[in-house]
């Protein structure tokens, strides 16, 4: 397909599955969600499907940019690791602010969280450029979603207190 390996698309398409159906079965929004104090320039749920879709494009465009340039399968499979490792911090974070509604933790675990994405974006960038800049909407909704991160914390602290 345009000249990519079936694996690397597979294994992209594969892996961006995983993470979303992650995270689409640990965000639980309902009374807790809709009851928090949150700042009017939040975006509307309905941005959020169409956000995240973009991103993860953008983010199998890049993964298959990348693989096509390393000829080393250990090189293949550190790069794997790495998405496969930003997968898992991606879910982590909904897990912990929506599944155990701790926006305080989930604060504290999007710290390594966006560090991931900037360590793919560095370890992408020699590689193909275009996939370096494939992760510039990344890090900008996630550094978004800090910010927006510590506002819930900010207007509705303390968490955990059951």
């Amino acid at each position: 397909m345009f000249g990519f390996s079936a694996t690397a698309i597979a294994l992209a398409a594969g892996g961006l599955v995983v993470t979303a159906a992650g995270g689409a079965l640990v965000t639980q929004l309902g009374p807790w969600y809709y009851g928090l104090k949150k700042p009017a320039w939040q975006p509307p749920d309905w941005l959020f499907g169409p956000a995240w879709t973009t991103i993860f494009l953008c983010m199998g465009v890049a993964f298959v940019l990348s693989w096509e340039q390393l000829p080393d399968t250990g090189d293949k499979v550190r790069l794997f690791g790495l998405f496969a490792l930003n997968g898992g911090l991606n879910t982590l974070w909904s897990f912990l602010f929506f599944g155990r509604r701790r926006p305080d933790l989930a604060l504290i675990e999007i710290v390594p969280f966006f560090s991931s994405i900037v360590l793919l974006t560095l370890t992408v960038a020699p590689l193909d450029r275009r996939a370096a800049w494939a992760f510039v909407p990344y890090l900008c909704w996630v550094l978004f979603a800090t910010v927006l991160n510590i506002s819930i914390v900010r207007r509705n602290a303390p968490f955990g207190t059951r």
